[in-house]
């Protein structure tokens, strides 16, 4: 069984939950989709409907999928 990176699984899942944040931040500015927004600013402290809050939600997502995503990787290894 090929096992896998944990790197690539972290960066893979931090890029799509970025992308994922990028898009909701637009929506909100745009006053479109507004309660999908109101849940994810509940999990997300820095998230907002503001450019800054957009960029602050995007690192966070990133950060946090990342970390996840590394440490998701690193289990399925050992328990593989």
């Amino acid at each position: 069984m090929k096992a896998l990176n944990p790197n690539a699984v972290g960066l893979s899942a931090g890029l799509l939950s970025a992308i994922c944040m990028l898009i909701m931040g637009i929506l909100a500015m745009a006053g479109i989709y507004m309660e999908a927004f109101e849940v994810m600013k509940a999990f997300h402290i820095g998230f907002d409907a503001t450019a800054g809050g957009t960029v602050w939600g995007i690192i966070e997502a990133f950060v946090f999928s990342y970390v996840f995503g590394y440490l998701f990787a690193v289990f399925y290894n050992k328990f593989a």
